[in-house]
Formats: structure tokens, sequence, C-alpha cells
């Protein structure tokens, strides 16, 4: 059995919103972004719908302000995680 194709974590788009606004997309590499959508959606309960517009037309705006709270944290706390200096143990 396989799910549909339009099945997703809606917690994706604003993970991937949160980087563009923060310029994350200009400044860090493929493997960074990929890394911090990693950990931040790690942080995150799953929210899977099928359609975008769905989201937007039936999720209460207090709901939506608290995703996108979420999502900033879990953002801080991986962008944190990542861009602390790395000891090597030799």
């Amino acid at each position: 059995m396989k799910l549909d194709d339009d099945i997703h974590n809606y917690y994706e788009h604003l993970v991937l919103e949160r980087i563009t606004q923060l310029g994350l997309d200009q400044t860090k590499s493929g493997d960074y972004l990929a890394d911090l959508c990693c950990l931040a959606l790690n942080q995150v309960p799953p929210r899977y719908i099928r359609y975008e517009v769905d989201m937007a037309f039936y999720l209460p705006q207090s709901e939506r302000q608290q995703m996108e709270m979420n999502v900033e944290y879990a953002i801080d706390k991986a962008i944190k995680f990542l861009d602390q200096p790395k000891t090597r143990k030799e």
C-alpha cells in the first residue's frame, strides 16, 4: 500500500517558511539546512494534511500562531546545536 503523494506534514511548510524568513536558505549549505530541518521537525508533533487549503480554511488563527511559535523555538534550538563549536576527542 502506498500513501497518497499529496499527504505531507504541515510543519514541513512552516519550517521552510521560517528558514526563508531568517534568510538561512541564502547563507547556509544544503547539508546544514537538511540537518536543521530534521532537528526542528523532530521537536514538533506531526500534523499531516492532504491539501494546504484545508489548513488555511479550517485552522483557527490561535492554533496557527501556536504552531509558528513551536517552529520558531525548534529552529532556534536546532541552530544553537548546529552552530556550537565541535570538540574533538584526540
